[in-house]
């Protein structure tokens, strides 16, 4: 998937996030891991009326972050909009997400994590076999050494690979986009870590149907 041209480089979104404003009557506050999808997703139905806000995409490795992160932003820019939703899963909070938006009075899209959405939650549900197997999109297979392979240790301490990895059995690559290349990253990433490889085509999954609605969506009462 090419990156659209008003999106800053993956390195400032695991960094610092963006925010894309154009007037619009709804706010996304999304996870900067999701942002090349979403983008693709507004400009393909023409979704003027969104605009998005990205936190750093890193806290996906610091979960216990998120739930303050998302409340500070929506607070700060609630007013401005009809609605706001957050385009985060419960992704590791342990609901604390979930508890901080319905405090808040916004919607968050549905799912323990990014993984179970692309795939869609109930197909991934039924994948009660995975548990030994290790997953990433394509956001991360472009990032797999800022995400796993520098934040583990591994660039410095290699031995370490069977500690954390051992019970591990395959890597799912779920590919949002036809690549070959990145197809090809997230072998390699398979290869690095001693799993099997396994590539899913998810597209965008519950992400895009989620999106599709909130998009239709009418006014706040409130």
């Amino acid at each position: 998937m090419t990156r659209p041209a008003d999106l800053p480089d993956d390195t400032q979104l695991t960094r610092d996030g963006v925010s894309l404003a154009q007037g619009g009557r709804i706010l996304l506050v999304a996870c900067g891991a999701l942002a090349r999808e979403i983008v693709a997703l507004r400009d393909r139905n023409g979704w003027d009326h969104i605009d998005l806000t990205c936190l750093p995409a890193i806290l996906h490795n610091h979960p216990e972050r998120i739930a303050d992160a998302v409340e500070a932003t929506v607070t700060a820019r609630r007013d401005a909009y009809q609605k706001v939703y957050v385009v985060y899963a419960d992704c590791g909070t342990g609901g604390r997400l979930q508890d901080t938006c319905a405090r808040l009075g916004v919607e968050m899209i549905k799912g323990p994590h990014c993984y179970s959405f692309y795939e869609g939650n109930a197909a991934f549900a039924a994948h009660d076999d995975e548990v030994t197997a290790f997953y990433l999109t394509d956001f991360l297979a472009r990032q797999f050494d800022a995400f796993v392979w520098k934040p583990l240790g591994l660039d410095r301490h290699p031995e370490l690979r069977e500690m954390y990895f051992g019970n591990y059995t395959k890597l799912v690559y779920q590919a949002q986009s036809d690549d070959s290349a990145l197809t090809a990253r997230a072998r390699a990433c398979a290869e690095r870590l001693g799993l099997a490889f396994e590539r899913r085509f998810t597209g965008y999954g519950d992400l895009e149907r989620t999106l599709a609605d909130w998009a239709g969506s009418g006014p706040s009462s409130g």
